[in-house]
C-alpha cells in the first residue's frame, strides 16, 4: 500500500509527525508531500528538523493568498503528483485549505481520503476552518475521529458508521513524543530568564479576534488587568498578521506583555507545559493544554474541542475582559486533577494500522 500524506501548516506537521514516525518504523511505501500554506517551506523546514522528520519529497510553494487561490494552487499541483505517483490512501489532517483542497484533487481521481482528526464541529458555519471540516468530512473514505463526541457529530449528518473509526487524537502522540526531545534540546528558560510556573502565555490568531479593532482592544485591556492582578509576565509570542494590526489600530502592548518573535514547537511545548495559565483562540493548544494539565481561557465564543469544556480545564471567555479576568480566577482556583480525553498516545499507530488492516 503507498500512502500520500499531505500537509500544508506547522500544525499539520506536528499532528502527522506521528503517523511519519509509525510509517518509517514499519518501513511503509508512503510520500510526504508539503503544500507549502503556512508561510514558507523555509520556515517550516525547521520543524522537519526539530521533530527529526524526513524531509517532504514533493513541495508546492502554494504560499499565501485567498482561500480560493490557496485551494486552487492546492488542487491543480496536487492533481499533478497523484495522477503520477496513484497512492491507494490521501491522508490529511485537520481544517485547513490544505485538507479541502487535497481531499477534493484526490476524490475526483477516485483515490481513497483518510481524514484525521475527523468529525470536529463548531457549529460557525461563518469560520472557514467549519467548511473546510465539513466537505472533507463528506469526502473521506476513512474517518479518523479523535472521540466518540466527533463520532456522533459524523452519524448525525448520515454518514456510513463503517467509515468511522475512533482512534483518539494523534496530538497526544505528539505531544508524549516532542516532549522529551524538547526537553533534550531546548533552553528556552534560559534564554528568556523565566522561572517554570512564573508567567502566563497568550496567543491570538483568528481574523475574527485580530482584524476587529474592538475585540483586539478588549484583549489588551484584559492582558493590562490580568497583570495588575497576578504581577505575572505574560508571554505573548505574536503572529506578524497580529502585529500589523496592532500597529493599524494605534494600540500598544501594555507593561507586562512581552512580545515575543513566533516560537518554534519545541520551545512553545515547555513554555505551553510551565504556564501558570494559557489564554488563547486556537483550537490545537486548547488540546495541548488539555493534556498538559495547564489551565486554558479560550478567547472565543465557541470550540470544535468542547471535550476540553467538559474536563473543566478550560473555558469560555469571548474577548470580553470582565469574563476572561473571571475565566483566569475560576481555572486557577481548581485542581488540575482532569482525565485527557483524546486517548492514550497511540493514535498514530491505530490509524496506520487500520488502514492497512483494510488492504
Amino acid at each position: 500500500m503507498h500512502v500520500a500524506i499531505v500537509l500544508g501548516t506547522r500544525p499539520e506537521i506536528v499532528k502527522m509527525s506521528p503517523i511519519i514516525r509509525y510509517c518509517e518504523e514499519l518501513g511503509l511505501d508512503y510520500s510526504l508531500i508539503h503544500t507549502g500554506q503556512h508561510y514558507s517551506y523555509e520556515m517550516d523546514a525547521a520543524f522537519f528538523h526539530d521533530l527529526e522528520l524526513p524531509k517532504p519529497g514533493y513541495k508546492l510553494n502554494v504560499g499565501s493568498g485567498t482561500h480560493a487561490e490557496q485551494t486552487g494552487k492546492i488542487m491543480v499541483g496536487l492533481e499533478r503528483i497523484l495522477i503520477h505517483d496513484r497512492p491507494d490512501v490521501v491522508l490529511v489532517q485537520g481544517d485547513t485549505n490544505t485538507v479541502l483542497g487535497s481531499a477534493l484533487s484526490a476524490a475526483k481521481l477516485n483515490i481513497d481520503v483518510g481524514h484525521v482528526e475527523a468529525g470536529l464541529r463548531s457549529r460557525d458555519r461563518t469560520m472557514p476552518e467549519e467548511i473546510n471540516r465539513l466537505l472533507t468530512d463528506h469526502i473521506a473514505r476513512y474517518l479518523f475521529a479523535p472521540t466518540e463526541l466527533a463520532r456522533s457529530n459524523l452519524l448525525q449528518e448520515g454518514i456510513d458508521e463503517e467509515k468511522i473509526r475512533v482512534t483518539g487524537n494523534t496530538v497526544v502522540d505528539a505531544v508524549l513524543q516532542n516532549i522529551e526531545i524538547a526537553e533534550q534540546r531546548s533552553r528556552i528558560f534560559r534564554d528568556l530568564d523565566l522561572m517554570p510556573g512564573g508567567y502566563f502565555v497568550l496567543t491570538a490568531h483568528r481574523q475574527e479576534n485580530v482584524d476587529n479593532r474592538a475585540k483586539l482592544g478588549n484583549l489588551i485591556a484584559a492582558m493590562r488587568e490580568l497583570h495588575s492582578i497576578y504581577g505575572l509576565p505574560i508571554l505573548f509570542p505574536a503572529h506578524p498578521r497580529t502585529l500589523k494590526r496592532l500597529d493599524e489600530f494605534g494600540l500598544s502592548a501594555p507593561e507586562g506583555i512581552r512580545i515575543l518573535e513566533p516560537q518554534g514547537y519545541l520551545e512553545f511545548l515547555l513554555l505551553e507545559r510551565s504556564a501558570r495559565a494559557i489564554l488563547t483562540d486556537s483550537g490545537g493548544i486548547q488540546e495541548e493544554a488539555c493534556i498538559l494539565h495547564v489551565p486554558c481561557i479560550t478567547l472565543r465564543e465557541n470550540t470544535e474541542r468542547p471535550e476540553t469544556l467538559e474536563t473543566g480545564g478550560n473555558i469560555l471567555a469571548g474577548t470580553d475582559p470582565g469574563r476572561i479576568l473571571q475565566a483566569v480566577s475560576t481555572v486557577l482556583s481548581a485542581e488540575a486533577s482532569w482525565t485527557n480525553p483524546f486517548g492514550d498516545g497511540r493514535s498514530g499507530k491505530k490509524i496506520v494500522d487500520i488502514l492497512l488492516g483494510d488492504r
